[in-house]
């Protein structure tokens, strides 16, 4: 063979020798089989092995029929909070994405075979797991059991057996359904829209769709035979997903999706597709453009809070006398900004609460009437029975009590929603600040009704004694709504403070002095009034009588500085032991 080849226990060892040149054609034809070998192996590596190209087209696929989530809009475009999230995502982290929605079964195939890059909108299973990788969810999608008027009730998945449900095909739902032995019972449709109208049409008995998009499908549609019977029979958790694998672009997304979390662009982009469906249209714009401002009368509150800090030091410099007293100061004021910062993110939770009540007041608000109108259907049944059986017995107690009892109640709830929906919005105006601090010609009795409705709560645990008047035709004032509404809280705040016991009483009162041309607005309180020595200086920076209750001494002097920028003023007259009486003055425009 051209070679001497020399036998080892455990091995061949082959001497290099020279080959005759046969060897050589043999070694150069054997040398080549093995390169081709190798770039075909390469040529062929899976593509999600390779990095990604940061500047390509990220091509985002979704659901074509699933509002408010991702839909096809009127125009032809990708609309919905997942389309938006999207555009988001790919703003803050640099990449260009091309969206392509068609129906679900295609999309998500189309995902597992590289068709698509991204589907923007999928819900986790263990199943699915096994197939993609998720990114953190960014939403939880409650699931609902939608059901006629007029059908048998259902609590929830176990009344579903034996039922014909609808449901959107090859859904989270189907997939949750099938696995517990539903799946003789289903049928099966291209969209959830498909599965409502047609339990609207009585081809079902039951359809089980995500809440959210259950109710706008049922709005815009104007199917008024149908209601949720069961809210929440199921929560998913909803986020993007890629093919496995593809690390690099699950970490793209997944840090796109925690930067609009610390930005608020997801929140606000949350609440513009997935508030609360109202019964009148619902202006989302001006909500975003609110949100987005809340934060700017907190900036303001803690900058001017820094210049009187720096102010008051310049004071105490000049005013002096030695050096411990001074420092002694210059202590206490950090202690006072301390506070006010602590009040400051106060505001700020009060006013994220106040947002957050908005949802379950709109659902009783949507809700009441409809139990209202299926009650009155229901009363003439009802009466029949009572007449030729005579009484009986409904949730526990006698219909011929339940009959007196349940407008009653159906009244009340409304009325305590409608409340509560009106001290939150007045929540949200007094936290809200415009831009350029306008002015505006005010009613200031409406502004003071306002004010009464924010501290109602303080006002029924101080006293059992509130009065107030206000006088009918008072002339308007050009001012700034918010401002003087955060002066007359302080106001009647400060007089809750001073009683010694509910026992004692508060009075507001407004009126009209043609003598001068101002509206005043006096606050009485029957508490332990004020020293006349202290009087002088109840509107300077940081004073305060009420150190120890964690009072800051800066309520009455921002108070005053509001005032005076209005042209008015604020005047005090007390006597120890019996009372104060604070009158806010603002002139009328001629």
């Amino acid at each position: 063979m051209g070679g001497r080849f020399a036998c080892m226990p455990c091995r061949w060892k082959i001497l290099p020798v020279p080959l005759p040149g046969r060897g050589y054609r043999y070694l150069a034809v054997l040398l080549a089989v093995l390169a081709a070998l190798v770039l075909v192996a390469v040529g062929t590596a899976p593509a999600a092995d390779a990095p990604h190209d940061r500047h390509r087209t990220i091509v985002v696929g979704g659901d074509r029929d699933y509002p408010p989530y991702e839909f096809i809009d009127q125009n032809g475009k990708p609309a919905g909070y997942n389309v938006e999230l999207t555009r988001a995502i790919a703003e803050v982290m640099g990449m260009t994405v091309e969206f392509r929605l068609g129906a679900w079964s295609e999309m998500f195939s189309a995902l597992k075979s590289g068709r698509v890059d991204v589907l923007q909108g999928i819900s986790w299973s263990e199943k699915r797991a096994r197939q993609i990788d998720f990114t953190p969810p960014h939403t939880i999608v409650y699931h609902a059991i939608f059901a006629r008027r007029d059908s048998p009730p259902a609590g929830g998945l176990e009344d579903l057996r034996g039922r014909k449900v609808a449901l959107h095909r090859d859904g989270i739902m189907h997939e949750y359904l099938a696995e517990r032995g539903y799946g003789k019972d289903l049928i099966l449709t291209p969209t959830p829209a498909d599965a409502l109208r047609l339990l609207a049409a009585g081809g079902c008995d039951y359809a089980v769709v995500a809440m959210v998009p259950g109710m706008y499908i049922i709005r815009e549609n104007r199917l008024t035979n149908l209601v949720p019977v069961a809210r929440s029979i199921a929560a998913q958790r909803y986020g993007y997903a890629v093919r496995q694998g593809d690390a690099e672009l699950l970490a793209r997304f997944s840090e796109g999706l925690a930067i609009l979390r610390k930005t608020g662009q997801y929140e606000a982009i949350r609440a513009k597709w997935l508030g609360v469906l109202e019964p009148q249209p619902v202006r989302w714009q001006e909500i975003a453009k609110y949100a987005a401002v809340v934060v700017i009368p907190l900036l303001v509150i803690l900058g001017g809070t820094v210049l009187w800090s720096h102010s008051l030091r310049r004071q105490v410099a000049q005013r002096t006398e030695s050096l411990s007293r001074a420092l002694e100061e210059v202590q206490l004021n950090q202690q006072q900004l301390l506070q006010a910062d602590k009040m400051a993110a106060l505001g700020i939770l009060v006013s994220g609460v106040a947002h957050e009540i908005n949802n379950p007041t709109g659902l009783i608000l949507l809700d009441v009437p409809i139990l209202r109108k299926i009650y009155n259907d229901a009363a003439p049944i009802l009466e029949e029975r009572y007449r030729t059986e005579g009484d009986f017995t409904l949730g526990g107690l006698r219909y011929s009590r339940v009959r007196e009892e349940v407008p009653r109640l159906l009244d009340e709830m409304q009325d305590g929603a409608k409340r509560i929906k009106r001290i939150v919005e007045d929540l949200k105006d007094f936290a809200r600040r415009d831009d350029v601090g306008g002015k505006e010609l005010v009613d200031l009795n409406g502004v003071a009704q306002a004010a009464v409705r924010l501290v109602d709560a303080s006002l029924r645990k101080a006293t059992t004694r509130f009065t107030a008047r206000y006088e009918p035709d008072l002339p308007r004032v050009l001012a700034n709504v918010q401002r003087i509404e955060q002066v007359v809280v302080n106001l009647v705040l400060n007089a809750c403070q001073a009683l010694p016991d509910p026992s004692r009483g508060i009075e507001l009162e407004t009126s009209f002095d043609p003598a001068v041309g101002c509206v005043n607005l006096r606050v009485r309180d029957e508490g332990s009034g004020i020293a006349p020595e202290n009087i002088p200086r109840l509107t300077d920076p940081f004073f305060t009588t009420k150190r120890e209750s964690g009072g800051t001494g800066l309520g009455l002097s921002v108070s005053a500085g509001i005032i005076k920028e209005h042209g008015g003023a604020l005047s005090f007259e007390s006597t120890p032991g019996k009372g104060t009486t604070v009158t806010l003055s603002l002139p009328v425009i001629a």
